[in-house]
Formats: structure tokens, C-alpha cells, sequence
């Protein structure tokens, strides 16, 4: 019996629903961001990366660059094992006391991805608690459905950022019963905040437990970077804090933050933490220069925020859909996969732009977008010349303009 037609048939699906993902064959350049190589089909090209996920360029930072060459030469590349098994070196320990400083918790634990930090760090804590019942905000990440789904309790899905809706939800819990409340502080594709006083108001009424994923606003927003919930003045009551090291940081991996028990039990009970290798030294250092250097600097912070208004600015004089965000995200409205994926070829191959289309499930079907991320490093000159560009590409593929303004400082 041979399979291979199953796979076959599912790419075809894929395709036949233009939700078939092409990855662009990047080389980005140290002190050059947002400026980078696109290996094409026919070879080498400038591009401009305008969908960076390395919100404040920290990733060619010369500290981080530094640390990391640095500990790479006297410590080698890999970690050498597990946590367990000898991979808790020491930068790594310094990490986490880093992380746990920023947050403002007793403890931190780091996992080698957000992706894994959700996961693991939601289902462990959800079983740790007997009957627990999860409340899970209707928008969250893939990778927080993920741990809640894994933890095989009961969980209750509220409308996004509906306090009211999940005070009707909690109300009908019995009060002795364990909740455990997960939330984003930024939702990443539309980039809204959620109302995290009212959700801890909610909390402390009900006798549940807060999660909160900081992963696209941690080093972006607050005192020292520390996140939304800083900002707004609610870290402390906020039960546990996730992350991830590989945005704002620059770097790679993900952390939970918390009290010392609950970074204690995680880091006993969780199957995503206990067997897996843990990070790299050189990896580990990068990341504790970043979150060092933004605790203390706020130019790339203030900078990043008026870099994005001026995006949002001048691609609504000259006519574009972009989303409302009170955010660094500046999403573009396109509604149809296939048009917002020929968007996105004609920016690359024609305008030398690169912003990779969000299509279906990373968002509704017909809410299909272009998801734009400002820099500190994208200049006048950079943000003129990717307004030009997306008119021309809007005339190309048809999409309407709000007016025919030009493109204004």
C-alpha cells in the first residue's frame, strides 16, 4: 500500500485554497536592516523587510552580536543536553534571572520556543489544578489553543476582549472550582490590547488565575520593556507572564515568569521542558544583552512608536485600508487570499518590498490582510517609497483606493 497520494491530495487542498505557503529565501545583513537579500529564482536581489518580527532590531545589535560571538568562542555552540542532562549552563541561568527582574516575578523558566513555553506552560499548569476549567480568549495564538487543548480539562471560550462576556462565563462556575484565565496582552494580527485591569478585576472577584502571553509586546511597551501589563500598571496581579525571546529580543526562545512554586512545578512536571535540549549558551547571552540594553534605553522604544504612526500616517493619505491599531502593527484590509498573496508577489518581484501575505487560519477567511511591522530603522525615505509602491500594487490587483490623495509627510 503506498500514502503518498494522501500528502499529494492535501497540498492540493492547500493550493486549490491559495492558502499554500511560500517561504522567501532571505539574507539579512548586520547593520543593514531593514535592508537584505532575496535569493530569487534568478538570483540575488535587494529587498526592503517591512514584516520583520524583530520589532526593534535588536537581532543586529552589536551587544547582542557581541554577547553572542563572545560566549560562542569560550563556550561552544550547543548546550550539551537537556536541563537534566547537563544543558543548564550558566548564561542560561542568568537568563532567567533576568527575565524573572524584568516581570517583576520571583522566577523565570526558559523553554526553547514561545511556541513551546504556551504549550507546555499552560497544560501543566491547567492539570496541576484539579477540575480546572481554562477561559481562553476567542483570538488566541495557535500555540495557546494548543496547551489549552493538550491540558484535557474543561475549557470555556469568551468573545475577544469581552469582559463581559467572560464575567457571565466565570459567574456560572462554581466559586470553590479552579479557573485559570489565558489572554494576549497584543493580539499580533490586528493589533489590539486586551483590557488587563478589567480581566484581573474579573480574576480577583471570581478566585482565578491569570495568564498572560506578552510575546509581541515584551521590550515594546511599559517601564524597561517589561510589557502591556506593566504599561497599565497590573503586572502584579498578573499570575504568570509568558514571552518569547525571539521579537523584541532579537533572539530565540521563550520563558514563562512567575512565582517560585509555579516555575518550580513547570519546570518538574512539564514534558515540553524535561525532554528537550535546552538553548545554546551563545543564544542565551544575546538574549540577556538585549533585555539588559532595553531595560535601560527607551530611544529604540520611542522611536519604534513614531516610526509607526508615520506608516499608519502616510498610508491613509494616500488611500489605503489600513486596519485601526493603537499598535506598532499596521495591517492593510485585503479580503481575498489570492489577491493578497499576487499583493505581495507584484511588492516583492516589481517594488523590491518584502511583506509576506496572512491568509487563512493565522486569520478568518475573508479578513485575508497584509500585516506591515515599522522598525526603528525604517526611514522617510523607506516608508514613501513602500506607500508608492502599495498604490501601485493596489491599481495592479484591482483593490479599491479610500480617495486618491498622494502619499503625504
Amino acid at each position: 500500500m503506498t500514502y503518498d497520494h494522501y500528502f499529494s491530495a492535501a497540498l492540493a487542498r492547500l493550493h486549490a485554497e491559495q492558502r499554500y505557503r511560500m517561504f522567501a529565501d532571505l539574507e539579512r545583513i548586520a547593520g543593514r536592516f531593514p535592508h537584505a537579500i532575496w535569493h530569487s529564482p534568478s538570483g540575488p536581489r535587494p529587498v526592503v523587510i517591512w514584516c520583520s518580527n524583530d520589532y526593534l532590531g535588536m537581532g543586529q545589535h552589536p551587544k547582542v552580536i557581541g554577547a553572542m560571538v563572545e560566549t560562542a568562542t569560550r563556550m561552544g555552540a550547543g548546550a550539551g543536553g537537556t536541563r537534566n542532562i547537563s544543558g543548564t549552563n550558566h548564561p542560561l541561568v542568568e537568563l532567567e534571572r533576568e527575565l524573572a527582574d524584568l516581570h517583576g516575578k520571583e522566577a523565570a523558566l526558559v523553554f526553547t520556543s514561545g511556541y513551546v513555553s504556551n504549550d507546555a506552560g499552560i497544560a501543566t499548569i491547567a492539570n496541576l489544578l484539579p477540575n480546572c476549567v481554562i477561559f481562553s480568549d476567542a483570538w488566541n495564538h495557535n500555540s495557546m489553543i494548543s496547551g489549552v487543548r493538550r491540558a484535557g480539562v474543561e475549557k470555556k471560550i469568551w468573545h475577544h476582549n469581552d469582559v463581559g462576556h467572560l464575567e457571565e462565563l466565570l459567574a456560572a462556575e462554581a466559586p470553590e472550582r479552579p479557573k485559570l484565565i489565558v489572554f494576549e496582552a497584543l493580539y499580533s494580527m490586528d493589533g489590539d490590547v486586551a483590557p488587563v485591569n478589567r480581566i484581573c478585576d474579573l480574576a480577583e472577584r471570581y478566585g482565578a488565575m491569570t495568564y498572560i502571553d506578552e510575546v509581541h509586546s515584551a521590550g515594546m511597551y511599559g517601564r524597561r520593556g517589561a510589557g502591556i501589563a506593566a504599561r497599565e500598571g497590573a503586572l502584579h496581579r498578573i499570575d504568570v507572564v509568558e514571552g518569547t525571546l525571539a521579537k523584541a529580543f532579537g533572539c530565540l526562545g521563550g520563558y514563562i515568569a512567575a512565582n517560585a512554586d509555579i516555575i518550580d512545578a513547570v519546570r518538574s512536571y512539564a514534558p515540553g521542558f524535561i525532554f528537550t535540549t535546552a538553548l545554546p549558551p551563545a543564544v542565551c547571552a544575546a538574549a540577556t544583552a538585549a533585555i539588559r540594553h532595553l531595560k535601560s534605553s527607551q530611544w529604540e522604544r520611542d522611536r519604534h512608536q513614531e516610526r509607526a504612526a508615520r506608516v499608519k500616517s502616510v498610508l491613509n493619505a494616500a488611500g489605503l485600508p489600513v486596519m485601526s491599531s493603537e499598535t506598532h502593527i499596521v495591517p492593510l484590509m485585503v479580503g481575498n487570499p489570492e489577491t493578497c498573496k499576487q499583493a505581495s508577489d507584484l511588492l516583492l518581484a516589481k517594488h523590491g518590498i518584502y511583506v509576506q501575505p496572512i491568509n487563512y487560519p493565522t486569520v478568518p477567511r475573508g479578513t485575508e490582510r497584509l500585516r506591515i511591522t515599522p522598525t526603528p530603522y525604517h526611514d522617510d525615505e523607506l516608508i514613501d517609497g513602500l506607500a508608492e509602491a502599495l498604490v501601485n500594487v493596489w491599481g495592479r490587483v484591482k483593490l479599491p483606493l479610500q480617495h486618491h490623495a498622494v502619499a503625504a509627510e
